[in-house]
């Protein structure tokens, strides 16, 4: 009875309802990387280009992060220890090629031997949640400034 309302108060009130891993990103499902990557310049900012990468999520997720957002699992996010909030990252992983734009909003991570911490939704996005910590290639974007 109680599961017949809630699908009926679901309906009715256009609520959508799904499961966990069902449309795990869907804030940014239509994120146009080429626009994106066309609209920057990139600058590798450190010098070996790579940085130890782990992910962090389901404990977090909905917690207020560092720079006071909610934190959301699934978003293109990141945590880093001194990297300004809101640089934007490109994050590769070279053991697939794939690739995602993360944006630091967070602090950490916390454990020795490890750079930055990914988003749940970053970490699938490359390919790295079954094994957890990987090494990354790093690449900072700034705006591109107008010629004058």
């Amino acid at each position: 009875m109680l599961i017949s309302l809630f699908s009926i108060s679901a309906i009715f009130f256009g609520v959508q309802v799904s499961t966990a891993d069902e449309n795990l990103n869907t804030e940014y499902e239509y994120f146009d990387y080429d626009k994106e990557i066309n609209s920057l310049v990139e600058i590798d900012f450190i010098p070996s280009g790579t940085m130890v990468a782990s992910w962090y999520g389901p404990d977090f997720h909905g917690k207020q992060t560092a720079n006071t957002e909610i934190y959301n699992q699934l978003a293109y996010t990141a945590a880093h220890k001194s990297l300004p909030f809101g640089t934007m990252l490109r994050v590769t992983n070279p053991r697939n090629g794939k690739q995602v734009i993360v944006r630091i909003n967070d602090r950490g991570p916390y454990i020795d031997g490890r750079d930055i911490d990914l988003s749940k939704g970053a970490a699938i996005a490359i390919g790295m949640i079954e094994k957890g910590v990987v090494r990354v290639k790093v690449e900072k974007l700034v705006p591109k400034v107008a010629a004058g």
